[in-house]
């Protein structure tokens, strides 16, 4: 009974060894495993759940199952034009074939720093291939807005006319999402068969260099000095266009009013002609002395001249005698 006893203890001791030892272990959502054996690879498991191994011969190693990414360093590239610029880059990654990673990396570091060397030299051969607009920008919007404006806008289109220089971007054929496709295309065939899926490769930010950055800026300030003359030189014109229609508005208003106070003073002298007519009709003497009189005191008045007072011109002031 004592020597079962003892079998019984053992075997419970052996038993809580084994489950010390772990012989289980889990597979988290978001992970996947490389179990190896000496250093060999016997066995992964991407789905998450409960699995067994071998107490202290097997070695579970983790990776992250979802997306990675990573931040590379900023480098000095040189466009087609051989203009230099500073590029940015971010990419993501996941691991699809943790055996294939582990062969190769064995540790994130170590595929952090393949990665980067790749991705490096993809965005180096791609951009040094292309001009400059093609790594700016993405599309053509900037000239067909700008051409809608101008079919749009008289105004436009006269500033246009105005400035010597094509104000026009350069046409982009590729433009900036089909280099970072390029980027991405070149860079994973370089790292077919390491376990790894490059997914994009994005600028971060791209800029000039300091040597180019004052070029730029002259060449800023100039197109945008081109661009007040013109708008200046077209208020100028449209002020002497308003200016000279001014002046002929009131060269019109003044001749139409000039017109109809003449029509007014004949109407005037008309009906006046009229009245001295029918009033000569009336009393032909008073007529004579009524006329007399307006030419006395338009003649008269502060005139210094002598007359005979015999004249028939004063035979109504003075009387036969010549006395008043």
């Amino acid at each position: 009974m004592k020597k079962l006893l003892g079998w019984l203890a053992a075997i419970a001791i052996l038993f809580g060894l084994f489950i010390l030892t772990g012989p289980f272990y889990i597979v988290n959502e978001g992970k996947q495993v490389v179990i190896t054996r000496f250093s060999k690879i016997v066995d992964s498991h991407t789905d998450a759940g409960l699995y067994i191994k071998v107490p202290f011969l097997d070695h579970v190693i983790e990776y992250p199952k979802l997306i990675l990414s990573l931040d590379g360093d900023a480098q000095s590239i040189t466009t087609k034009e051989n203009q230099y610029i500073i590029v940015d880059t971010t990419s993501r990654w996941k691991i699809v074939d943790p055996i294939a990673f582990y062969r190769n990396f064995q540790t994130q570091d170590n595929a952090y720093n393949k990665i980067s060397d790749i991705v490096d030299s993809s965005c180096r051969t791609v951009i040094t291939q292309n001009r400059m607009s093609e790594i700016v920008r993405s599309s053509n919007i900037i000239n067909e807005n700008k051409q809608s404006k101008q079919d749009e806008d008289e105004e436009t289109r006269e500033i246009d006319s105005l400035i010597n220089a094509d104000t026009s971007n350069e046409v982009v054929s590729k433009g900036r999402s089909e280099l970072c496709r390029q980027m991405v295309v070149r860079a994973q065939a370089e790292l077919n068969g390491y376990g790894i899926e490059l997914l994009d490769i994005v600028p971060r930010q791209v800029k000039y260099s300091a040597e180019l950055n004052q070029s730029v800026y002259n060449s800023m300030i100039k197109d945008r000095n081109q661009v007040a003359q013109a708008y200046r030189s077209l208020g100028e014109g449209k002020k002497a266009k308003w200016f000279g229609k001014l002046e002929n508005d009131k060269r019109t208003i003044a001749s139409e009013a000039y017109r109809k106070s003449e029509e007014i003073k004949g109407n005037a002298d008309a009906q006046a002609a009229a009245i001295y007519a029918a009033a000569y009709n009336k009393d032909p003497e008073f007529y004579a002395f009524w006329k007399s009189m307006e030419s006395y005191k338009a003649n008269l008045k502060d005139y210094p001249a002598t007359y005979s007072t015999k004249m028939d011109y004063f035979k109504y002031l003075y009387g036969a005698d010549g006395k008043r």
